[in-house]
C-alpha cells in the first residue's frame, strides 16, 4: 500500500486530506509542523508527501530541503499545498526539490487530478 505523510498545522486540513488519500487507497500518516515530519521520515519514509508551506518550528520550505538531504529522501514526491501562489514561491518550492504545487482550498478532484499527472494513481 502506497503511504502518504500529510504535514499542515491544521488538523482540520489533515483530516480532510487524510480522507482523500485513504479513499484512494493510501495509508496516511500526519505530521502538524516539518520538523515532526522530519523525524517521522528518518524512521519511516513516505511514498508521497503533501506539504503546507506556513508552519511553525519548521516551515515547508525548510522540510523539503532537509527532506532530499536524507538516504532516501530523494524519493518522495513532495506536492507543495498552500496559499502562497505567487510565482516566486511557487519556483522556490520546485527549486527547493518539490515535485509539484496545488493551492487551497483543494479538494478530491484537484488531489486525484494531480495524482493521475504525476502517474501515481491510473487516470
Amino acid at each position: 500500500m502506497k503511504t502518504c505523510l500529510i504535514v499542515d498545522d491544521s488538523r482540520v486540513i489533515r483530516k480532510v486530506a487524510r480522507q482523500i488519500f485513504e479513499s484512494m487507497g493510501y495509508s496516511c500518516d500526519e505530521a502538524e509542523n516539518g520538523q515532526i515530519a522530519l523525524d517521522a521520515c528518518k524512521v519511516k519514509m513516505p511514498d508521497f508527501v503533501l506539504l503546507d508551506w506556513n508552519m511553525p518550528v519548521m516551515d515547508g520550505l525548510q522540510y523539503v530541503q532537509a527532506l532530499r538531504q536524507l538516504p532516501g529522501g530523494d524519493k518522495p514526491v513532495v506536492v507543495f499545498c498552500t496559499t502562497e501562489n505567487d510565482l516566486a514561491h511557487i519556483q522556490q518550492a520546485l527549486v527547493a526539490g518539490a515535485n509539484e504545487y496545488i493551492m487551497k482550498p483543494f479538494d478530491a478532484d484537484i488531489i486525484r487530478g494531480k495524482l493521475e499527472q504525476l502517474g501515481l494513481i491510473a487516470a
